[in-house]
């Protein structure tokens, strides 16, 4: 038995608002051919225009991370991330996402709605090999005291480190590490939420970020605790959240990582130079497929996720 692409086996719509931009989105999941990819589509455009999720059309990494098509600037899509995670989380290797603003619905701050979209879709086998970029050597890059690495290794795990001085995300576990087999995206990592901190809410709606932001959609702080009365879903969800981010940056490189990320303080931006590094150098990676799959690694043998996880 080889192991073969897969894409939705039906559309698949949500709506939701922009955490960023504050705008209701009509959000439309398409099934697509082989080798597509990951495409997003601003209806309200130009439903012509693909924007493929790849490291070099990423224009913005503030807060979020932005595509852009190269022909038309106009034509972005901001706040990626989470959905880009469950896309890698549940091995969809083609889909067109549909938007009619631009930006992807935040919906409850974790990856979980967009888990059950792609859940309540299905899921169809094409008639192609999956393909994997499998991590050759290692690569590392840091800004200041951030890093970000990708090591060898016959899967894909990931190991996190936060850091942010204050007293309710110290009081809960600031490493976490995690090998993907199993259902452990669903259990261990999708439901973690973006967070953010009440005093800097002014300063970022200032920069035209943030206008959707709620206690609905984010774990918010003030200067000593949290603000959300239903507290938190995980007793480390604070850096779940940035391993939930970082699968969604990582999945921008085109196809599914076989490699050991780890990070410290890492963020959207050193995440994105860390593929961009890993694609300068052929010698980096390469590109693998498994006609056996008794051959592939134990997570990519994973059935699909039963509706009972969600």
């Amino acid at each position: 038995m080889s192991i073969y692409q897969k894409t939705l086996a039906s559309d698949v719509k949500t709506t939701g608002i922009g955490l960023h931009s504050g705008r209701k989105v009509v959000l439309t999941l398409r099934p697509a051919p082989v080798d597509t990819g990951v495409v997003f589509r601003r209806v309200d455009i130009d439903a012509t225009l693909d924007i493929k999720a790849q490291a070099e059309f990423v224009v913005d990494t503030r807060m979020a991370t932005t595509l852009a098509h190269p022909d038309n600037p106009q034509a972005r899509v901001l706040t990626i991330e989470h959905l880009m995670s469950a896309l890698a989380g549940l091995g969809v290797d083609n889909v067109i996402v549909e938007v009619n603003a631009p930006e992807i619905p935040i919906m409850d701050g974790s990856a979980t709605s967009f888990v059950y979209l792609i859940e309540s879709a299905g899921l169809v086998e094409q008639d192609a090999l999956r393909r994997f970029i499998r991590i050759k050597q290692s690569v590392s890059v840091s800004d200041g005291d951030k890093t970000a690495r990708l090591d060898p290794y016959f899967g894909f795990k990931t190991r996190f480190d936060i850091d942010f001085d204050h007293p309710a995300i110290n009081e809960t576990g600031n490493h976490f590490e995690v090998d993907f087999v199993g259902d452990a995206f669903i259990q261990q990592i999708s439901r973690a939420r973006t967070f953010g901190f009440i005093q800097d809410v002014e300063a970022l709606r200032g920069l035209g970020l943030a206008q959707g932001g709620s206690l609905g959609n984010a774990i918010v702080m003030d200067e000593y605790k949290i603000l959300n009365p239903e507290g938190l879903r995980y007793t480390d969800e604070f850096v779940k959240h940035k391993i939930l981010d970082a699968i969604g940056d990582l999945y921008v490189i085109g196809l599914p990582v076989l490699a050991a990320y780890s990070a410290y303080k890492s963020g959207h931006a050193l995440n994105n130079i860390l593929i961009r590094t890993v694609l300068a150098d052929a010698d980096n990676y390469e590109i693998v497929t498994f006609n056996d799959a008794t051959q592939a690694p134990n997570f990519v043998r994973g059935e699909s996720v039963p509706s009972t996880w969600l």
